[in-house]
């Protein structure tokens, strides 16, 4: 034990009385200054001598009495000599905690130490004393109030003005309640109104942009859809000319307005043949660029974690130079030596393989070289260029020289390939694939091919079936968002569906009898069921979302209207039962509906197949 104000390295242990030297090894014997091994043995008492004073030189000898641990020491790390192999462990304090002295109360327990209170209310006593006024003594009244007693309320009276009370209190908060649910209704009164505005406002807007855009299309047509747009247009207003003419002129005037109407007819036809030749040039531009730019796309493909990759390939790369080639020589009012540079590149890349097309095009671009160094003008050159491009896109289109454009050709390469889904076209003779015919749901044969079809719509009957191939897209979207791996619907084709809406619906919805095509939409009737010809509905845009959150149409409708509706759906049933590939489908229809179907007898309308 060493006082507070001593330091501890003053202290030095004589462990010459404990610690004999027969007890070390003899390695240690003459090595005082090596460490102690592991076979050292604490003893039991220890001597350890202690300055008396800070500046004194005498010690005094305290015995130290060492204690044992009744516990196992834990491991506390350490280290190892690698050279001897001896182990050196971390050692711990043998200090014993110190024990709280008892003080004979238990202050832990298991038990919870919640106190239970009771509150009691007590009422003391309070003495008090009054004054009185008598002799010798006077006490003011001022301040005293005089008590009478009033009427007696019986309990009857009492539970009757508490109702009354109830009842007042009731109609105001009965009258501030209504308030607040006429102030709601008014509210959203107010936001129905303004909502419908709206509504208006942009279905009028749509409706000015869409004829802003038709008007347009028919000012500059440049696809299919606007040339029929225009030759429907002017089917239209030679009808309404003949019209009037048969209705207001007779005899030789009659015929002369008719010859002055064909030669206008005439007229406007050339026109707009002129229109398509322009939007033909564009278009094949269009479609060259396209095709070329297919072809030089890198290869792509989806990583499990959704990530896009991309790499080229060296027929990529091959395709995207001859691409940038393409484009350069494509190119008008370029200057004088950078078309030079154009051809000569051109003329190096296509140097590399000899054939006769190769020289044709090297002997093109000489002579447009020696031109333009004789200074020729570029209004002289345009057919030599157009020569050269017509030349490079055949060179590009080889799949010798461009191997990526194999995968692309309509035609293949393989001529054994060109047997297979031939067919032979009724009007022009001409074998086609078969993705050029379109046939209808109703054909046994191939029939004419999609030109000589558009050839005949725009020389005799010039109808348009935008309106028809928009709904069957919008139908198509809505049942692929069903994912129940609906089938009808993608083989029908727009006659198909044209004969369903003309024929059937009337060109109107069922609900409203609105006859704008542009507003009118194709749904399921029970949709529940998969979207057939006998299960579907013409409908608005706005009615369709409204009928589709129906349940059950057979509750939320009349009788009335449901018999008329299932009427339409026999007709189509009959219509569409001659077609081989809705066979089946029908089957499975009447197998879903357990014979619960009923006839309706009334008579088709002439032109119904039946």
């Amino acid at each position: 034990m060493t006082e507070d104000n001593e330091n501890p390295g003053s202290t030095r242990a004589n462990l010459d009385e404990t610690i004999p030297s027969e007890m070390l090894r003899p390695d240690q014997k003459h090595s005082p200054g090596k460490a102690v091994q592991q076979d050292y043995c604490m003893p039991d008492v220890i001597t350890v001598s202690i300055q008396r004073g800070k500046y004194s030189d005498s010690f005094q000898d305290v015995v130290i009495k060492i204690e044992r641990p009744t516990y196992q020491k834990p491991f506390l790390g350490g280290f190892k000599n690698r050279i001897t192999g001896v182990e050196f462990h971390n050692a711990g304090s043998q200090t014993v905690p110190k024990k709280l002295p008892d003080k004979g109360v238990l202050v832990f327990c298991r038990e919870t130490q919640t106190v239970f209170e009771k509150n009691k209310r007590q009422q003391t006593t309070n003495t008090m004393s009054t004054q009185m006024t008598k002799t010798g003594l006077y006490v003011s009244n001022k301040t005293d109030k005089l008590i009478t007693p009033g009427k007696y309320i019986t309990a009857e009276e009492y539970h009757k003005r508490r109702l009354q009370a109830v009842i007042v209190l009731q109609r105001y908060f009965r009258h501030w309640h209504a308030t607040n649910i006429v102030q709601k209704l008014r509210e959203q009164k107010k936001l129905r109104l303004e909502w419908e505005a709206q509504e208006e406002l942009r279905r009028k807007k749509e409706k000015e942009e869409k004829l802003r855009r038709e008007h347009e299309r028919r000012l500059n047509p440049k696809t299919k859809g606007d040339f029929e747009l225009l030759y429907h247009a002017l089917e239209l207003w030679r009808q309404e000319e003949t019209e009037q003419i048969n209705r207001t002129l007779t005899g030789a005037e009659r015929k002369a307005a008719l010859c002055g109407l064909l030669e206008q007819e005439a007229q406007l036809i050339a026109s707009i043949g002129r229109h398509k030749l322009n939007a033909d040039e564009e278009n094949r531009q269009k479609v060259i660029l396209h095709f070329l730019n297919k072809c030089a796309q890198p290869k792509r493909w989806k990583a499990y974690d959704g990530k896009i990759t991309e790499m080229d390939t060296q027929f990529t790369l091959r395709a995207r130079e001859l691409l940038e080639i393409y484009r350069s020589i494509s190119m008008s009012d370029i200057p004088q030596d950078e078309r030079i540079d154009v051809l000569l590149t051109l003329k190096r890349t296509v140097k590399e393989h000899e054939c006769k097309l190769t020289q044709e095009i090297m002997e093109l671009i000489d002579r447009e070289i020696d031109l333009m160094s004789r200074e020729v003008k570029e209004c002289n050159l345009e057919g030599l260029r157009k020569r050269i491009c017509t030349l490079f896109l055949q060179f590009i289109k080889i799949p010798k020289f461009n191997p990526e454009v194999a995968k692309i050709l309509k035609v293949p390469p393989d001529p054994l390939k060109l047997y297979k889904n031939v067919n032979c076209c009724q009007s022009c003779k001409n074998y086609l694939p078969s993705t050029a015919f379109p046939i209808p749901a109703n054909a046994h044969t191939t029939g004419r091919c999609r030109l000589c079809c558009q050839l005949d719509n725009e020389s005799r009957r010039r109808e348009t079936f935008l309106k028809c191939k928009l709904i069957l897209e919008n139908l198509r979207k809505s049942e692929a968002d069903y994912q129940d791996d609906a089938k009808i619907v993608f083989l029908l084709q727009h006659q198909d569906l044209q004969y369903l809406i003309e024929k059937i619906w009337g060109c109107q919805s069922a609900l409203s009898a609105c006859s704008d095509l542009y507003d009118l939409v194709m749904v399921r009737w029970d949709k529940q069921h998969e979207w057939s010809p006998w299960n579907t509905i013409l409908l608005t845009k706005d009615e369709a979302d409204a009928h589709l959150k129906l349940c059950d149409p057979q509750k939320a409708y009349e009788m009335a209207f449901i018999h008329r509706i299932q009427h339409k759906h026999i007709w189509a049933k009959n219509y569409f039962a001659q077609i081989q590939a809705m066979t089946s489908f029908l089957q499975r229809s009447e197998n879903q509906t357990n014979g619960n179907e009923f006839l309706i007898a009334t008579p088709f309308p002439s032109g119904a197949k039946t």
